[in-house]
């Protein structure tokens, strides 16, 4: 399904080092993922005084000058959306559709409800149905978010373990005929699920998949859902106070979660309370809401994550922090005009923090490390001037996408923030597909498909030609330190290969199904070749699959999941009727 008009990627050079001040302007790069640098000029990003590395100019080193990701890449840390975690393996998507045009400022704003945001702006209003005062005119000048407990009733278990969902007979006779034309060597479809729900005229975003213990969590419109992994049967179901509005790529390690949710059931109701949920009993914990006031505060998306027993709720001028098991307020507003609008799920809280200028627009951005429990900054990487924090691929090693119009560079930062190394594309052009670009709301900056990174090495996933009706790509191996491609490897004709995470020494990719062939879970040794198959969905299979054209990928246990991150439907039937999950596994 083809993305709206206005969310096409801008096109042109990636990996091409910091541009040279108007004096010495040089004409541009082919398009591409990576250019050289101009004679004389270091390789790498944007060579400022500040901290060491490329780029040329002052300001700190960095890339910069390479156009925005485009489709597809992903995330380096293992964990669904992109870091490593221990309950969850990869995130991805199948086939490559263009991504959303950055937002100014981070953090992502002026989406859809300026109207009826800046009405808010300007006068203190009483949220329909919540008793709930909502303060929006003055400036902010607490350090802490003005957080409390929700009145009203909190969700409620819809389901008892052993109900099933609408047509999962269908669905099970549907999985059996597949596999009985399974070929040797061909993997199960162990388990199809459909959306099954009458959604909102123009859809829902999906959340998760989120696996604990033998359980597949997912989270849609007002309802957060546990399914067995073994069989897709439904364990458990819990409905939301009102509809799902953001949420974390990762739980806590013991299973713990906190849901953005909107503050009433209007169209325009803000996304602006916070339910927890415990994933592996299927209760519900605290909920409370937090104030959101002021013009950038209110026209910014909301970006999740969670770092130990922090949760942290990010927009473009503030963070508000909260501790997961039991919702005490962390810290606020930081001191300075800097603050960070988001972080990256996983042990080490790495967070992009906008700073406000002369012309209060957060144009100056940096990259910090900061303690999850007190909100201390530890570390501060400047972002040279112009560029913007898009994309957190990896925490360890920290590995950040940057963007600047039309133009994008990834980077690689030291464990102590400084500079390390920037990625040279050369001539092939690379993207990357990252859960922003699939929601409509909910913008983490750490969930992505299409790239992978260990001690040594950061993997790429290389776009395929648009005009090609079997599109096929290449997965390149870039060396940590110095940002060259050591190596190439390629995907089989009509299909494409996307790093999911690196694991015991080998790279795990996500092969997408092609016209007649089934796609699977791929592996690679750090030195490359040919990629051998560790699971091989059955090419009976293939048209489903091929279905879940703008999907999640999550691979732990030898099994594979697949997750749309959006429902809609032509119709109310449509919608029920779409395939929302699928299972698969040897």
């Amino acid at each position: 399904m083809a993305q709206p008009p206005g969310r096409q990627p801008p096109q042109g050079s990636f990996g091409d080092p910091y541009d040279p001040s108007p004096e010495s302007v040089r004409p541009s790069p082919p398009p591409g993922y990576g250019s050289a640098p101009p004679p004389g000029q270091a390789a790498g990003p944007y060579g400022a005084p500040v901290q060491p590395g490329p780029y040329g100019t002052p300001a700190q080193p960095g890339p910069y000058g390479v156009p925005q990701p485009g489709p597809y890449n992903a995330p380096a840390q293992p964990g669904p959306y992109g870091y490593p975690s221990p309950l969850q393996p990869g995130y991805g998507y199948q086939q490559p559709q263009p991504q959303q045009p950055p937002r100014p400022g981070g953090g992502g704003f002026f989406k859809g409800r300026r109207g009826a945001v800046i009405g808010a702006v300007l006068a203190v209003v009483l949220l329909a149905g919540s008793g709930i005062w909502f303060a929006t005119s003055g400036g902010d000048d607490g350090s802490k978010p003005t957080a409390k407990a929700s009145p009203g009733p909190g969700p409620e278990a819809t389901g008892d373990g052993k109900a099933e969902d609408r047509g999962a007979h269908d669905l099970r006779a549907e999985a059996d005929a597949l596999n009985a034309q399974r070929k040797p060597g061909e993997a199960k479809v162990i388990w199809l699920q459909e959306g099954g729900v009458d959604l909102p005229r123009n859809g829902s975003d999906v959340y998760g998949p989120w696996i604990v213990g033998d359980t597949v969590v997912k989270a849609m419109f007002h309802t957060v859902s546990g399914y067995s992994a073994t069989d897709g049967s439904r364990k458990w179901s819990l409905r939301m106070p009102s509809n799902l509005c953001a949420a974390p790529s990762q739980p806590t390690a013991d299973g713990k979660i906190v849901f953005g949710i909107k503050t009433g059931t209007a169209d325009d109701a803000l996304c602006n309370s916070l339910q927890m949920v415990d994933l592996t009993t299927s209760k519900a914990g605290w909920r409370k809401t937090y104030r959101r006031q002021g013009a950038w505060d209110l026209l910014s998306d909301v970006s999740m994550a969670i770092n130990g027993d922090t949760v942290t709720v990010g927009r473009t001028s503030r963070t508000d922090a909260f501790r997961v098991s039991d919702g005490t307020v962390l810290f606020g507003q930081l001191p300075g005009n800097c603050q960070p609008f988001g972080f990256a799920s996983g042990p080490v809280a790495i967070a992009a923090t906008s700073c406000r200028t002369a012309a209060d627009d957060h144009k100056e951005q940096q990259v910090q490390r900061i303690d999850p429990v007190t909100g201390k900054v530890q570390w501060t990487y400047k972002v040279k001037k112009g560029w913007e924090v898009a994309q957190f691929y990896s925490v360890s090693p920290l590995v950040v996408s940057l963007k600047q119009e039309d133009r994008w560079a990834i980077i690689v930062l030291n464990e102590n923030g400084t500079y390390r190394s920037q990625l040279v594309g050369g001539a092939d052009d690379y993207g990357t597909k990252c859960g922003g670009d699939l929601l409509t709301e909910g913008k983490n900056l750490d969930n992505c498909l299409g790239m992978a990174a260990d001690d040594r090495t950061v993997y790429l996933a290389t776009k395929p030609p648009e005009d090609d009706l079997t599109p096929t790509n290449k997965v390149v191996a870039f060396d940590l330190n110095t940002g060259q491609a050591k190596w190439k490897a390629a995907a089989p004709a009509g299909q494409t290969l996307m790093p999911i995470r690196t694991e015991g020494g080998r790279l795990l990719m996500y092969l997408t199904a092609g016209k007649n062939k089934g796609g699977g879970i791929a592996s690679l040794p750090p030195t490359g070749g040919t990629p051998q198959m560790v699971l091989w969905h059955p090419a009976a299979a293939a048209t489903v699959e091929r279905g879940f054209f703008d999907s999640r990928v999550v691979y732990q246990n030898g099994r594979c999941f697949l997750m749309h991150a959006r429902i809609s439907g032509i119709d109310d039937e449509d919608e029920k009727s779409m395939k929302s999950m699928a299972g698969f596994a040897n």
